[in-house]
């Protein structure tokens, strides 16, 4: 199971090219390092299970989670390219994708954000940030996070499964999010309603939430 992490989050004008470079490390490279370990042993064994923590922001990418959303976006690929060849020697790879979880790591990766100077953005940019995606991913979280057990036992059902899923979402709520791309390939509804989510109809959500 790999389920090594690490986030950011903010305008991406105060992200570091250093702090973007040791996030895909960990995220992305952390995970190829585990495999190039792991997976040898498994192709001569003919049999193994590689499962693998991943988000919903590999499939959707969020406003303010460019690095984060790209890094998981990377996780995907990478699996989706190898699991064809994984199966030809019996093992199987699982790509688990939590929604919000409610954990001390996104409690500190917010007090971070609220303390960060935004000087090297736009006024405009940074009152969205702040004022906007921090207070609505408050309420997200509230309404729709889940707890570390439970994101366990959806590892444990992916991992005693008899024919292991490539993908599993643990939260039914972001479905609906995710098909959006495969709704309309050409992107525009997504984008158009994740615009109109921000930016006109921010306080509906809000109260949705709530």
């Amino acid at each position: 199971v790999s389920n090594a992490g690490v986030g950011m989050v903010g305008p991406l004008e105060c992200q570091s090219l250093a702090a973007m470079q040791s996030l895909m490390d960990t995220n992305f490279f952390g995970l190829v390092r585990l495999v190039k370990e792991v997976l040898p042993d498994m192709k001569r064994r003919r049999g193994g299970h590689i499962v693998v923590i991943s988000s919903i922001m590999g499939l959707q990418g969020i406003v303010f989670n460019d690095v984060y959303a790209a890094s998981k976006f990377a996780v995907e690929g990478f699996c989706e390219s190898l699991v064809v060849q994984a199966l030809r020697f019996n093992v199987a790879i699982s790509l688990v994708e939590p929604g919000p979880v409610t954990t001390e790591f996104e409690a500190k990766l917010y007090e971070e954000a609220e303390r960060t100077d935004y000087s090297r953005t736009d006024p405009e940019t940074a009152d969205m940030f702040t004022n906007l995606y921090l207070r609505n991913s408050k309420d997200v979280f509230a309404s729709l996070g889940q707890t570390p057990e439970d994101i366990a036992e959806h590892t444990l059902r992916v991992i005693e499964a008899a024919r292991p899923p490539f993908r599993h979402q643990t939260n039914v709520a972001y479905t609906p999010m995710a098909a959006l791309k495969h709704a309309d390939p050409s992107g525009t509804l997504m984008t158009d309603t994740f615009y109109k989510l921000v930016f006109k109809y921010d306080a509906v959500l809000r109260l949705s939430l709530r």
